[in-house]
């Protein structure tokens, strides 16, 4: 009676310990008050948590209404009954779940260009696009000017444009476009480094998201996330975003890649063969085969002393292969 669903998404991240891992794109400097929420998150989950005095003051820091999610993932498979019998524009070369969602609730998928302008050629009547800015996996961001093809064309056709800026605050400069036919999706799971405490939020439609909504999806670590996150007033961003971004320009030096987000992608041949080899040498990168990129790797920008072994890795590799 139960069929399963024949699409798998891969994605980062260890499942074992004792390598470095620069294959999940996080940031590198988790928050000094972690241990502190903890705590809190202790003493509260002894009762149903409710966040919705938490959800308006998120959105007076953020400086529009939001919705809470269990991060981006909980807020794509609410868009489920939104795709059912649409059709839903993707591009290549990115963010797997997007597929898998579409797929689960019988969407036509229709493949097109990482690119505004061209993906805008396929806009039809009605149809839901998927775009990923900065996009995983390579990291390219577009600006307004850029994107504006894309909206014109959702917003002509009376589409719907779903816009994942999970990778947004990594962005030097970032800027996000208006529009009533846009809903944007953010997390805070990569910035802040915890990946394990699925917290983010939805601008856009917030009376349809409340309304399919899991009760308590976040939990009470969720919770206590979000009393320190609006304490911190985004200040924890302010301190460790420099680091990064100066990081990131001495591995765009040393390896001679590009992107606008914190991690990059890179043609190594196999990818496949590499990722065990490195992993040999106690390093995680990740195998694009799944993106549809088999001849690369991506790796993210973390400490500068573990930036330091990745880079004599790389480097020693690859002069082998």
């Amino acid at each position: 009676m139960l069929e399963p669903v024949n699409f798998k998404a891969k994605h980062g991240g260890a499942k074992e310990e004792g390598l470095i891992d620069f294959s999940a794109s996080v940031n590198p400097y988790p928050p000094e008050w972690v241990e502190e929420m903890f705590e809190r998150a202790k003493e509260i989950s002894g009762r149903y948590p409710y966040w919705d005095e938490l959800e308006e003051k998120l959105g007076d820091l953020v400086g529009e209404e939001v919705t809470v999610t269990a991060g981006i993932t909980e807020a794509l498979y609410l868009l489920g009954p939104a795709l059912k019998g649409k059709t839903v524009i993707i591009p290549r070369h990115t963010y797997e779940e997007y597929e898998r969602v579409s797929r689960i609730f019988g969407a036509e998928v229709v493949k097109g260009p990482n690119d505004p302008g061209e993906l805008a050629k396929l806009v039809t009547q009605g149809s839901v696009v998927f775009f990923c800015n900065p996009n995983n996996p390579d990291g390219k961001f577009y600006r307004g000017r850029e994107l504006k093809p894309l909206i014109d064309a959702v917003e002509d056709t009376n589409s719907l444009l779903i816009l994942d800026e999970a990778f947004i605050d990594f962005v030097k400069r970032p800027e996000s476009p208006e529009g009533e036919s846009i809903v944007k999706l953010r997390t805070f799971t990569k910035s802040y480094g915890l990946p394990g405490i699925r917290v983010g939020y939805v601008i856009g439609f917030p009376e349809y998201f409340r309304s399919v909504r899991m009760p308590w999806s976040i939990g009470s670590t969720g919770v206590a996330f979000l009393e320190f996150l609006l304490e911190d007033g985004f200040e924890h961003l302010k301190r460790t975003m420099p680091l990064i971004w100066k990081e990131k320009s001495r591995l765009e030096r040393e390896l001679g890649v590009r992107s606008d987000a914190n991690f990059f992608i890179m043609r190594v041949g196999n990818a496949r063969e590499f990722v065990e080899r490195v992993k040999s040498r106690g390093i995680l990168v990740r195998d694009c085969s799944s993106f549809g990129l088999p001849e690369f790797v991506r790796f993210s920008v973390r400490r500068p002393e573990e930036n330091d072994i990745l880079l004599k890795i790389l480097k020693d590799v690859i002069q082998r292969t």
